[in-house]
This record gives structure tokens, sequence and C-alpha cells, in this order.
């Protein structure tokens, strides 16, 4: 429990450094194709992650296991020994079925800098992580705030999949994900007001909105 405790904290100071100079984290590049009050459609470019699987029910227990790994081998749990910047947002995506109660088993992502999306430094084999590249695909997106728990994410997910509904992507779920979606956590643990989730579905990038314009990130 101590331990636990301590890891917390360190990580929250972690968080709380980076911050004061949000702007300079580093995420994902994408631009908005299509733009809605309710959700978002974002083409991402394609990127390099770092992943840690994590068979567990919760997804609260499953995002702070694999964080954890992640964060040692961001700070220099690598066959180089690299510290490795922090960046935005941690994914945690939940795969379909995986259980008896359909959400058992997840992968935790961390984004990797510009400086590694070509070359990641290797963690160590005790942490059980693995690399992950992304190609270019289209995301539907809905934000929400407050923290991500595990009595909140399905029904954010739900949310989203009505919006998309009634929208001219209805019906274009992407059949190839491997993932039911995914839920993006961009602030640290002991930040309590003004913060920012992201629920994440794949989806076919066959459509665009040209009223609303094109914006990249």
């Amino acid at each position: 429990m101590e331990k636990t405790r301590l890891w917390l904290v360190a990580v929250g100071l972690v968080w709380c450094l980076v911050a004061t100079t949000c702007d300079a984290i580093e995420s994902p590049q994408f631009t908005v194709v299509h733009s809605e009050s309710e959700f978002e459609i974002r083409l991402y470019r394609d990127s390099a992650w770092m992943t840690a699987p994590v068979k567990e029910i919760s997804f609260e227990k499953a995002t702070r296991d694999g964080f954890h790994r992640l964060f040692q081998y961001i700070q220099g749990a690598n066959l180089n020994s690299s510290r490795v910047s922090m960046t935005a947002p941690v994914l945690t995506s939940i795969v379909p079925e995986a259980g008896p109660l359909h959400s058992s088993a997840y992968f935790v992502r961390f984004y990797l800098p510009i400086k590694f999306q070509a070359t990641p430094p290797l963690p160590l084999p005790e942490l059980n992580l693995k690399p992950d590249s992304w190609t270019s695909h289209c995301v539907a997106v809905r934000k929400f705030s407050g923290f991500a728990r595990d009595s909140n994410i399905a029904r954010e997910a739900e949310k989203l999949a009505i919006s998309l509904s009634r929208s001219p992507w209805a019906n274009s779920t992407s059949s190839k994900s491997k993932y039911a979606y995914s839920i993006a956590q961009y602030n640290s643990p002991f930040r309590f007001i003004g913060r920012l989730n992201e629920v994440w579905v794949d989806v076919y990038g066959s459509e665009t909105d040209g009223s609303n314009g094109i914006a990249t990130y």
C-alpha cells in the first residue's frame, strides 16, 4: 500500500511538472475532417506507441497497472537507459468480449515523442511492453470531463455510438479494429477540475464534412 501511494505521488509530481508547460507536451498529430456538437472525426497520422497489455476486470486497475510499467519505461527502464519525455494522452483500449464480463483485457498506450518515433528504446523484458505502430486512420472522438471510471466509460462510449448513428458516419465503425473503444486521459490523477478525457472509436475514413473546414493539430 505504501509503495502504491509513493508511486502515485511520483506520477502526480511528473504530471504537475509537465502541466505547467502543457503546450510543449507532444501528442499524436491529427486533422479534423468532420465536426458536430457532440463529437468529431479525426484523421490521425502514422504514429508509434509503447503498449502495456493488461488482463484485468477493472478499467481503472488496468490503467494503473499498465501506466505503472510505462512510467518505469520512460524513466529509463529500457535497454538504452533513455529518459523519455511525458506525452499525452495515456490511451487505454478495451478488447471486446475478452472475458466473462466482456471487458477483461486492455492495452494501455503511451505515445512516443517525435525523437523516438522511428527508433523507440527497447523496454526491459520484465515490463512486458511492446512497440505498436499505427497506420493513418480515422477516429470518432467524444470529449467528457471529470475522472474516467469503471462507472462511466461505457456510458460515454454509448453516447458516442448514439451520436454517430444520427450522423453521416452511421454504420462507419471499423470492423478491422481489435478494440471496442479506447479512453484517452490527458491529466494528472491529482488534477480535480478542468479535466479532459475522450472516447475514441475507429471508423472508416470515407466521409468528410467540407462545410466545417479542416483543422490540423
